[in-house]
């Protein structure tokens, strides 16, 4: 059966949303359609509106959420109609070299890099007015009915509650998960992060689950002080309260550079202060920010030569279909919180104004 439902469609860069009746497909073989209950904004999703992140349109964006599955294909064992899911941007199939190599998760199934916007037999399950409708890493979640890959459902708790753990689906976990699984941050080390939305703020949560005694929270917005302490971060510094480079402030704070840093913003300049301000001979810094599209960095080479290693992280470097259900766990163990990271929230007619909040940093 083809549903109608509401959905948020982008029809071109740097326009609003359009609030629009879509018509969703029934899933396909291994595939799974869902009753989307609760989805988060994240940066990324805006990245796609102002071009810095190329993918095609007409679209539906959105790939942070929670929902019921509503029907599968044929062929579906992992979740049956009625189940908690949580959709998932970073499939696992367990089949590819990443999923079987215990380093990876970056699963060769993810749309990410390819941005081909369509699901693993070339069509889209969405049409509007007529037109084909993109899907948006293999998740759009900005609808009432979104359809996925099966490899892309991880089931959770029933007990759960959406409109909470809907954040593992991206900001929550990709910070954490920075910290804890792609730094390895250590009892004792000193860690700099720098940029304190939702995800950055996650990264202050993992450090301090590691254990790491100190925590230098760097954003230009200082209203996100308060926040960050509240979640763990020690120090709170503000680059545009300084005359000299950012780097050289947290090296001199730190006596020679922290352990650890995690560029949480998506800039180019960040990511090379980041770089810097980590010890230099065994620092780790970490670019956990989408990187602009047609952009490149240019360093001095020296900062690596001396020892410090540079990592990328995606999703926090967990394999999503083995990890969420069991983050989604812990949250209901009271092992982490949630509530910090969920500032408003907006029936999806009034989505634009989510993104205006985001833009303006609130």
């Amino acid at each position: 059966q083809v549903i109608k439902c509401k959905a948020a469609v982008l029809w071109e860069a740097n326009k609003p949303f359009s609030i629009e009746e879509i018509e969703v497909a029934p899933p396909k073989e291994h595939e799974v359609r869902i009753k989307i209950m609760a989805t988060g904004i994240c940066r990324t999703d805006d990245h796609v509106i102002t071009g810095a992140m190329v993918m095609p349109f007409p679209i539906i964006l959105g790939h942070e959420a929670a929902g019921v599955v509503e029907s599968v294909g044929q062929g579906v064992t992992s979740v049956k109609p009625g189940d908690k899911v949580i959709p998932l941007f970073v499939p696992q199939c367990g089949e590819c070299k990443n999923c079987l190599n215990t380093k990876g998760n970056l699963c060769i199934k993810t749309d990410l890099g390819t941005s081909a916007g369509l699901m693993s037999d070339g069509t889209t399950r969405f049409t509007c007015k007529g037109k084909a409708i993109h899907h948006f890493l293999g998740t759009s979640t900005f609808t009432e009915y979104t359809v996925l890959h099966e490899s892309a459902v991880a089931k959770i708790d029933s007990a759960a509650p959406l409109e909470k753990v809907c954040v593992i689906g991206c900001g929550f976990s990709t910070g954490y998960g920075a910290a804890l699984q792609t730094a390895k941050v250590e009892p004792g080390s000193t860690c700099a992060v720098f940029g304190l939305g939702g995800v950055g703020l996650s990264v202050i949560m993992g450090c301090k689950v590691a254990g790491a005694s100190r925590i230098i929270a760097v954003d230009i917005n200082s209203d996100k002080f308060a926040k960050a302490k509240e979640l763990g971060a020690t120090d709170c510094i503000n680059p545009k309260d300084f005359n000299k480079p950012i780097h050289e402030v947290l090296t001199e704070m730190t006596g020679g550079g922290v352990d650890y840093s995690f560029e949480v913003i998506g800039r180019t300049e960040t990511m090379t202060a980041a770089l810097a301000c980590c010890q230099y001979n065994y620092g780790v810094s970490v670019i956990v920010g989408v990187p602009p599209a047609a952009q490149k960095i240019t360093f001095d080479p020296l900062l690596l030569f001396t020892g410090r290693s540079w990592k990328g992280s995606i999703f926090g470097g967990w394999k999503s279909k083995d990890a969420v259900p069991k983050l989604v766990a812990d949250y209901m163990k009271k092992k982490f919180v949630l509530d910090p990271l969920i500032t408003h929230t907006l029936p999806l007619t009034k989505i634009n104004e989510g993104f205006d909040l985001l833009r303006t940093g609130k």
